[in-house]
C-alpha cells in the first residue's frame, strides 16, 4: 500500500496522449512516491508504455500535468501542454533512470563502456569515477566477468541486467521499466526479475509496465490496471489481486494467469 506521507517522486494528472486520431492516454492520472515499487498491468494497446514514455519527455502530451520531485516537467496553458525550458528538462529528466524491452545497448562499445558513456559525457564524470562506479555495479547485477564483452556476446537476460546497471549508473532517483522481461524466455526472465526484487529491497522507487503478476503481486506494493487509455483500478496487490471491484480487473486477471 502506498505511503501517503511519504515524498511525491512523480506526480501527473490528466494526461492525454493522442498519435493522429488515435486517443492513447485519455486523462491518466497516477501518483508515485518515494520507496514505491508501482506495477502498471493491463492488455496490449491500453497505454501503459506510452504513460511511461509520456513521463520521461521521450513522448509529449497534448495536455496535463506532471511534476518530477516538485518540479514541473510540464503543464497546461490554453488547452496545451508547456514544458519547462531545455535545461530545466535536461536536469529533471535525469533524475529518472529508463530500461527498455530492447535493452538499446550501444553495440560498438563493451558492457563497461556502456556503462561509463553518459556519466562521463553527461555528468562529466573523470573516467575512473565511472569505472569505478560501472564496475561495483556490474558486481551488484552479477556481471563483472563480462565488462569488457560486446553486447552480442551476452544471452538476452544478461543483456538487460547491463541495462539496469547502464541506467542505475546515472545514479537516478526513480527508475523506470518498460517490460523489461518481454523480450525474454522465461529461465531468462527470473534473471532479470531477482535484479529489480533487490532494487526493491533497496527501496529504490520504480515504476515498472509489466506481464509479470507474480512480480506485481510479490514485489509491488501498487498496482495499476489499465485498459482503454484509462486507469480502471489501483490498489494494493492483494486488493487487486484478491478482491477487485472492476469486472474488467477480474476478467484480465482471470486471462492473465
Amino acid at each position: 500500500m502506498q505511503d501517503m506521507n511519504s515524498e511525491l517522486m512523480i506526480g501527473a494528472r490528466d494526461i492525454h496522449k493522442s498519435f493522429g486520431e488515435l486517443e492513447v492516454l485519455k486523462g491518466v492520472s497516477l501518483s508515485l512516491r518515494k520507496g514505491d515499487v508501482t506495477a502498471v498491468i493491463g492488455p496490449s494497446g491500453s497505454g501503459k508504455s506510452t504513460l511511461l514514455r509520456c513521463l520521461n519527455h521521450l513522448e509529449v502530451i497534448d495536455s496535463g500535468e506532471i511534476v518530477v520531485e516538485g518540479e514541473v516537467l510540464a503543464a497546461t496553458t490554453d488547452g496545451r501542454a508547456k514544458y519547462a525550458d531545455a535545461k530545466h528538462l535536461r536536469r529533471i529528466c535525469a533524475r529518472m533512470g529508463m530500461v527498455f524491452q530492447s535493452f538499446n545497448l550501444f553495440p560498438h562499445l563493451t558492457v563497461l563502456e556502456n556503462l561509463i558513456e553518459a556519466p562521463m559525457t553527461v555528468k562529466q564524470l573523470p573516467r575512473a569515477q565511472a569505472v569505478a562506479t560501472a564496475e561495483a555495479l556490474l558486481r551488484k547485477v552479477g556481471l563483472f566477468d563480462k565488462r569488457d564483452n560486446y553486447p552480442s556476446r551476452l544471452s538476452g537476460g544478461q543483456k538487460q541486467r547491463v541495462a539496469i546497471a547502464r541506467a542505475l549508473a546515472m545514479e537516478p532517483d526513480i527508475m523506470l521499466f518498460d517490460e523489461p522481461t518481454s523480450a525474454l524466455d522465461p529461465e531468462l526472465t527470473g534473471e532479470v526479475l531477482r535484479t529489480m526484487r533487490q532494487l526493491a529491497e533497496e527501496h529504490m522507487t520504480m515504476l515498472v509496465v509489466t506481464h509479470e503478476m507474480g512480480f506485481a503481486r510479490e514485489v509491488a506494493n501498487h498496482v495499476v490496471f489499465m485498459d482503454g487509455g484509462r486507469i480502471v483500478e489501483e490498489g494494493a496487490p492483494a486488493q487487486l489481486f484478491g478482491a477487485s471491484v472492476h469486472a474488467r480487473t477480474r476478467d484480465f486477471l482471470a486471462r492473465a494467469y
